[in-house]
């Protein structure tokens, strides 16, 4: 045997027979000693060399299904390879789900009623890069509530002023007048700071970042609520109204010039700074797309031809839930079930930063309930919905120290498990990675799709904002990696930028643009 070879065992779970054991080990020695193919691909890897990229969304061509080989002591026994074989989603797979997203966003700009509710913004105009002056906008993007005053300088320039606001648990579950009080007085806070005069007249740009149907470019009801959010009186309200109320309770003469979905603002705000820019994205605590669509491309549209023969569309993708595409598992299923909101938003709880790591803590039940992880131990926190937080992942996948030291950091410290092993360890982070990857693969699904629809594969940026995008490690990269796969040679022209607190900059630059509609 030469000792220069470098080969490992680890085994996956526990009980294993020691003469399976030692024939693995054998077959492994072998292995070892066999030249690797040039074509051998890491596990981690998405380039999958017999995938045909998509061109269309109608020439999708038959993908051969990628299996992972996974040794034959481990898959007779234990839950791991049944995890591997449910969160690992195959180049097909991924295709067949763009050409259905595809049809979904027709049908959904040709009438309303259908799955993705492909929602017009009246948002008409992007900026050319030289607006100027001083506005205000409102940011209420799920977790937090944001108050900023934004100065376009020209030439993709601005500078902004903003105080950031938590939106407590109380707030979201309360009563609508006491939420829209709480933004009003965060306001008056704000222009106290600034030492400005309440009672002076302005205008501001409103980014809610929640489904609404819009009747004017400053009127929109909310349809659903999502994200945790669940307060009374909101539902099929105008939110401007809501917010106008609130303003005039606390004597602030401020008038709402635009009302935006984040991922609008997000799209408008980097098309101020890159002209290419014709697709928003936000993968946060929730997840949505808005893209640039010709006019007549939406035949639902009754209004008014714009000078521009175009307009941004809010395609609400958080609430695709094909099962026959989307590899749902029971994990999905129990989380949707103990949700808020069942059997709604089921693509953002399989990819939005407030799901994927109660994703993880359903797996990791699992596991334990087998006994496979954790000697079948489990705690009070592990066993508290929503107490293993998406952060933890991003945590544990960056651990990559010999030991898992930050990983046991937060398995025994922060969520009072004991006397973890560094076997428990591995499981756990490669639980994380599987959560993790999917995420990253039906995301980058969801922009194919789009810019197959637009049919902008020769050139367009993508603006992406949000916490998984911004901080969870290898998010992005697996998502270039993934259209790639996709898209082939074409995805070189696909270019994803993070674009840091947008959708604030966003409403102020549309209530620039349409200050006077």
């Amino acid at each position: 045997m030469d000792l220069d070879t470098p080969f490992f065992i680890f085994g996956l779970t526990t009980g294993v027979a020691l003469t399976a054991a030692v024939q693995y080990f054998i077959s492994a020695w072998t292995a070892a000693k066999t030249p690797h193919s040039k074509d051998s691909t890491p596990r981690d890897s998405v380039h999958h060399p017999d995938a045909s990229p998509i061109t269309s969304p109608d020439a999708l061509p038959a993908i051969r299904r990628q299996s992972w080989n996974v040794p034959s002591f481990v898959a007779a026994e234990g839950t791991l390879p049944r995890l591997e074989r449910e969160f690992t989603v195959s180049s097909h797979r991924l295709q067949t789900m763009v050409r259905h997203l595809v049809n979904e966003m027709k049908k959904g700009l040709a009438q309303d009623g259908h799955t993705l509710k492909m929602i017009p913004s009246y948002v008409i105009s992007r900026p050319t890069g030289f607006e100027t002056g001083s506005y205000f906008a409102l940011d209420l993007g799920g977790s937090n509530f944001r108050v900023c005053l934004v100065i376009l300088e020209g030439q993709g320039r601005t500078r902004v002023r903003q105080t950031k606001h938590i939106v407590s648990d109380e707030l979201k579950t309360g009563s609508g007048e006491a939420l829209f009080d709480f933004f009003a007085e965060c306001i008056s806070k704000f222009l106290q700071e600034l030492g400005l005069d309440p009672s002076e007249a302005r205008s501001l740009g409103f980014t809610f970042s929640f489904p609404i149907e819009q009747h004017a470019i400053n009127s929109g009801t909310l349809m659903q609520w999502n994200k945790g959010f669940s307060a009374t009186g909101v539902l099929k309200a105008d939110v401007v109204e809501l917010l106008n109320k609130a303003l005039k309770k606390a004597r602030i003469n401020v008038k709402v010039t635009a009302l935006v979905n984040d991922t609008v603002g997000t799209l408008i705000s980097h098309a101020y700074r890159d002209p290419q820019t014709y697709v928003g994205v936000i993968f946060g605590t929730g997840t949505n797309a808005a893209y640039v669509e010709r006019i007549e491309e939406i035949p639902k549209w009754t209004g008014p031809i714009p000078p521009t023969k175009e307009m941004v569309i809010n395609t609400e993708w958080g609430a695709y839930d094909e099962a026959s595409v989307l590899p749902i598992t029971s994990f999905d299923r129990d989380l949707d079930r103990a949700s808020t909101n069942p059997r709604k938003q089921i693509f953002e709880k399989m990819i939005s930063g407030m799901y994927l790591g109660e994703i993880v803590r359903y797996v990791l039940l699992d596991l334990i309930s087998t006994g496979e992880l954790f000697k079948g131990r489990s705690s009070q926190t592990l066993t508290t919905p929503y107490q293993f937080e998406t952060a933890y992942m991003s945590r544990i996948e960056r651990d990559h120290s010999l030991e898992l030291s930050d990983t046991k950091a937060v398995l025994e410290d922060i969520l009072g498990l004991q006397a973890t092993t560094v076997q428990d360890r591995r499981i756990v982070k490669h639980v994380c990675e599987l959560v993790g990857i999917r995420a990253a693969r039906l995301s980058a699904a969801g922009v194919a799709a789009i810019v197959t629809k637009m049919n902008r594969l020769d050139a367009c940026t993508v603006a992406v904002d949000g916490s998984v995008f911004q901080n969870y490690p290898h998010f992005a990269n697996r998502m270039r990696d993934a259209l790639r796969e996709l898209l082939g040679i074409m995805a070189e022209n696909i270019v994803l930028e993070q674009a840091r607190d947008g959708s604030g900059e966003g409403a102020a630059l549309i209530a620039a643009l349409h200050g006077h509609d």
